[in-house]
């Protein structure tokens, strides 16, 4: 498959992902931090505007393509002309020649989510998911805690100022790509919209998080055609639900040697299981 050309268009400088602050530690000695910035980000589609996201800002091209075809506002990428970001105006432009005379009944339609702060959903986020089949993963043990060693040499942003979220979308245990931003969300649609532009399959990927297990996070992924889903934190009962219902391998609570498989335990080879009480020193 061929990359989509359009056309990525800046009009002001990138923004920096932290700044440096002074802080007073609990011995009232000054430090210098560093912390995480936030910045709304305003998406329009075909100069009109969709939804203001709070936002790192690494990679705003790739999340206003990923958060609009995640919500089901565009679908065709041979149909796409051109991304405008502007860090003046705190905007980024998509333009299409796709048909997009429906908004007003998807823009109606909305949900207000568990994301990092407050989420919204739209009316075309749930369309689809009875068509999404996703192939079955066979994975080894000993491959997911490799993956978790290589991944834990990203997270570039949380380590300097945390107050981030990453993600990841990984091959067996090498990272293909990986960003952070203030919302788990965001760094999925990021991911989203870059796997759309280059029109990769996801049939063989892992997707890592460093948040929860929601329903809209494994939708989101679902509609990438991933069918692994790996965090460092938990699970909701209707993410359960939702990864039972499309076939998607669920692991959650994975850091170090530990993890649980909530769904898709038989996908997976247990080659490298430890004794009862290295488990129980190790936790």
């Amino acid at each position: 498959m061929t990359q989509a050309k359009l056309h990525l268009i800046k009009t002001a400088t990138e923004v920096p992902l932290t700044i440096n602050v002074t802080a007073i530690d609990e011995n009232g000695v000054v430090q210098q931090k560093s912390v995480a910035c936030e910045r709304p980000l305003t998406v329009y589609l075909n100069w009109r505007p969709i939804v203001t996201l709070m936002t790192l800002g690494a990679r705003p091209e790739a999340l206003a393509l990923g958060y609009l075809k995640n919500q089901g506002f565009i679908s065709d990428v041979t149909q796409l002309e051109s991304v405008i970001v502007d860090w003046e105006v705190n905007s980024a432009a998509v333009i299409t020649k796709e048909q997009t005379q429906d908004l007003d009944a998807k823009l109606a339609e909305k949900t207000v989510t568990t994301g990092c702060g407050q989420g919204t959903v739209f009316g075309g986020f749930m369309e689809g998911l009875d068509n999404i089949t996703l192939p079955t993963p066979q994975l080894k043990q000993s491959m997911i805690y490799s993956l978790l060693r290589n991944i834990a040499q990203y997270n570039d942003t949380y380590k300097n100022a945390g107050a981030v979220h990453g993600c990841g979308v990984c091959i067996e245990d090498n990272i293909s790509s990986f960003v952070e931003d203030v919302g788990r969300h965001n760094a999925v649609d990021t991911l989203a919209g870059e796997m759309w532009l280059k029109q990769q399959d996801g049939g063989n990927m892992i997707f890592y998080t460093t948040g929860r297990l929601t329903s809209e996070m494994v939708i989101k992924v679902a509609k990438m055609g991933i069918p692994v889903l790996l965090s460092r934190s938990g699970v909701t009962q209707m993410g359960l639900e939702l990864a039972q219902q499309l076939g998607i391998t669920m692991i959650a609570r994975a850091k170090g040697r530990h993890f649980l498989v909530y769904h898709g335990a038989d996908n997976i080879e247990f080659d490298d299981i430890q004794s009862n009480q290295a488990v129980t020193q190790e936790r």
